[in-house]
């Protein structure tokens, strides 16, 4: 079966150019993952987009990386329908590598990796008043926090009911050792904020690479298409971080199966059309 998909966490990076700090304790991932890269990982399947999003680059290297992605985002073959990029939301001046690109119509959103940070980051008065200003510049927050962390991130999201929020990987469940709760409950509360979106990615990288399988994924999967419903979520890829797990075109095949008792329309909406809604894609 061929589904159009767009890829809304799609990674691009290239350790040889830039730094990333936090790739140092993962070799099997710090290596070169372009364009020609994720052609290769998803050959044979129907990726009509994708929307690349930010890959925690060090400080440093934040204002060149973003001309390099739009550039490639400038080229209509590469796919790339938007992009989520990075921002230190806790300093005053969190934008300013991004000026050049504030009226780019490819940027969509703004993403701080906040589960490597201390929880005291989602209570700075700075951090908090830049993702509120998200709004008025219409840009989307991507939340990529902990499991522990959600209640955090609802009073986050509290704080700025005019931001369009999307929760990465569905807050980072613990599925390589079962856990469900006290995850389920903190989806239930988060989904209650209408606001906020889930990205369905980043699933298998949580899991156990030796014996995982749809099945593994199900409860995770299912819990949160009962809390958001199939209009407020969106499939993502999570290349090449998956990778540590499977390839990803096994993750592919896992979220086909996981939605298989889907409409056509519900499967639709979760692969391709609320991630042109959510996103303002084309």
């Amino acid at each position: 079966m061929t589904i159009p998909i767009v890829d809304t966490h799609q990674h691009l990076w290239d350790p040889f150019r830039f730094s990333y700090s936090w790739m140092q304790d993962l070799p099997s991932i710090r290596k070169r993952s372009m364009i020609a890269e994720y052609r290769e990982a998803t050959r044979g399947f129907d990726i009509i987009g994708t929307v690349y999003v930010d890959t925690d680059v060090d400080e440093q290297d934040l204002a060149t990386e973003a001309k390099v992605i739009f550039a490639l985002a400038d080229e209509p073959s590469h796919r790339i329908d938007g992009a989520v990029m990075g921002a230190r939301l806790e300093k005053a001046d969190a934008l300013a590598h991004l000026t050049p690109f504030l009226s780019n119509p490819k940027l969509k959103g703004i993403r701080r990796v906040l589960h490597t940070q201390r929880d005291e980051i989602f209570q700075q008065p700075q951090f908090v008043a830049n993702v509120q200003a998200l709004a008025g510049l219409n840009l989307s927050f991507d939340l990529c926090v902990l499991s522990r962390q959600l209640p955090l991130a609802v009073t986050l999201v509290r704080q700025c009911p005019k931001v369009t929020f999307i929760l990465d990987h569905c807050g980072i469940p613990d599925i390589k050792r079962g856990a469900l709760d006290p995850w389920r409950a903190h989806i239930e509360t988060l989904a209650r904020e209408s606001n906020v979106n889930c990205k369905i990615s980043g699933l298998v990288a949580y899991a156990d690479s030796r014996s995982w399988t749809a099945e593994t994924l199900r409860p995770y999967f299912d819990h949160v298409i009962a809390c958001f419903g199939w209009d407020r979520v969106m499939w993502g890829g999570d290349w090449p971080v998956c990778t540590l797990t499977c390839p990803l075109a096994d993750w592919i095949h896992a979220a086909v199966k996981l939605t298989a008792s889907a409409t056509a329309d519900q499967r639709d909406r979760l692969f391709r059309r609320n991630a042109e809604r959510i996103y303002r894609l084309r």
